[in-house]
């Protein structure tokens, strides 16, 4: 098995002079997510160092601590339904979401790594390394021009929530293990449903139940087939719900 030199790069020195140089990101009716599924709806916004500067769509300006975003979220495409819409049957599951011994070590960038976080946190590695790849493409610098990091683009407020000390967002088997957490406690609050966590993992769980299900947001649905047909699972059932 191949092994894969960590790269380590210091959150003050990456972070801070990445962020800082980005521009305003273009958005139309983006979603800034806080903590509990509160948002603002974003005509566009800008990360620097630790905070976040939104222009309402409505009309003038917020800042906050990126610490207290959850998610920023691109196009929204529906109106807010009055009530929470039906969830379709997922149908019969391609694969199982659990770890089970004998399953292979991900044949990807740290892959290792992938299988011993998804080994601990009882997940299946190939679930974890579809993640990656949809998040980061197995960059572990990779820094979102929303503020996520690291190889599974953990924002503060989570990679705080779970594990993640000031400075190890870029630490691969640092950023593995906090994200592969959150994965794991994603899968068990929604009872298994892999569409609806990774929604979650996307949007923030507070958006989820909000909408009682996958939210309307292109990003998110796009994100989910992404992972879907990396594990083989294009002709799912429940991609048949997200058109």
């Amino acid at each position: 098995m191949t092994r894969h030199r960590s790269r380590l790069v210091p959150l003050a020195a990456a972070t801070t002079a990445v962020l800082a140089l980005l521009p305003a990101a273009p958005a139309a009716a983006e979603l800034v997510v806080l903590e509990g599924g509160r948002f603002y709806k974003a005509a566009s916004f800008r990360v620097a160092d630790d905070r976040v500067r939104v222009e309402l769509l409505a009309g003038g300006t917020v800042t906050l601590p990126l610490s207290r975003v959850e998610r920023i979220v691109d196009d929204e495409v529906m109106p807010e339904p009055e009530a929470p819409p039906a969830v379709a049957d997922a149908g019969p599951a391609a694969f199982d979401w659990r770890f089970a011994e004998g399953q292979p070590v991900p044949a990807t960038p740290f892959g290792e790594q992938i299988f011993e976080a998804a080994r601990r946190h009882e997940v299946n590695p190939a679930l974890v390394a579809a993640l990656v790849r949809a998040e980061s493409a197995f960059d572990p610098a990779a820094v979102s021009h929303k503020g996520a990091q690291g190889l599974m683009q953990l924002m503060p407020a989570t990679a705080q929530r779970f594990g993640l000390a000031r400075g190890e967002a870029f630490v691969p088997e640092r950023n593995l293990e906090a994200g592969t957490r959150y994965l794991a406690w994603l899968l068990a609050r929604f009872e298994g449903d892999v569409a609806r966590a990774l929604a979650a993992y996307n949007a923030g769980e507070g958006t989820v139940d909000r909408y009682g299900g996958v939210p309307p947001y292109r990003e998110t649905r796009n994100y989910i087939r992404r992972i879907y047909d990396t594990l083989g699972m294009a002709d799912h059932p429940i991609l048949a719900t997200l058109l």
